[in-house]
Formats: C-alpha cells, structure tokens, sequence
C-alpha cells in the first residue's frame, strides 16, 4: 500500500478521534465544567489524541526520510482543514464565519494548537520511534 494511501489511512482514525472528542466535549464535559473551560481542554485532548494515533499507527509505514513525514503532517493539515470547511459547511449546515471561528483563540479554541500539533507529530513521532532515514 502506498504511503499517502496509509497516512490518509490514519488521519482518517483521526477524524473518528476528533469527533468523538467533540462530543465528549458537549455531551460531558462542557455540561460539567462549562464551556469556556471545556473548549480549550478539549484542544489539549485533540493534541494528545493526535500524538498518540501518531505513535501507535506511524510505524505502519515504514522508514521514511525526514520530507516523507514532513509531508504526511502537512497533509494531514491540509486534509483536516478540508474537512472543517466542507463537512461543517456542507452536512452541518455552518455559516463560513462559524467555522472560522475555530481560529478565534481568545474565545479558548485552540484548534490552531491542534492543526500545530498535526503538522509536527508525524516528524516528531518518527525521529523518536527512529523511523527517519536517509533516503
């Protein structure tokens, strides 16, 4: 299988991940604690989640150089991106100022963290599980 056939692979887990954490987020946390503290721990989750889908799932594809990963994490932004503005556009039926609210850290989204944090965990997961090569 191709490389960008198995990273589009694991970005998809993402997704799944992603939602599920948004969900958690209105259906638990935010009725506990509120919203204004549930949306950034709910970025922090995302990170973390991101990461860990990195960790356990990257080894998958192999060694790679350090471009190869480079370029998963940028499409995996690029991917996540497409899917915030099209599928909250399209299927949720959001205004295109509601989702752009996503970038609005001062309201305590911090999904500019997690589009940060997806385009790092490919290369940082690989250099420490030495999945970098020189090719």
């Amino acid at each position: 299988m191709r490389t960008s056939a198995k990273a589009t692979g694991i970005w998809l887990i993402i997704v799944v991940a992603a939602i599920l954490n948004g969900l958690l987020r209105e259906q638990v946390l935010a009725p506990a604690i509120g919203a204004q503290m549930s949306l950034p721990l709910s970025g922090i989750t995302l990170s973390l989640l991101v990461v860990l889908i990195a960790y356990y799932l990257l080894p998958g594809i192999g060694k790679n150089s350090t471009r190869v990963f480079v370029m998963i994490g940028l499409l995996w932004v690029l991917l996540t991106l497409s899917f915030e503005y099209l599928f909250g556009h399209y299927v949720l039926g959001k205004s295109w100022a509601e989702i752009n609210a996503v970038f609005n850290i001062k309201d305590g989204n911090l999904f500019l963290a997690v589009l940060f944090t997806t385009a790092v965990a490919t290369w940082l997961v690989a250099r420490v599980m030495g999945l970098l090569c020189w090719k």
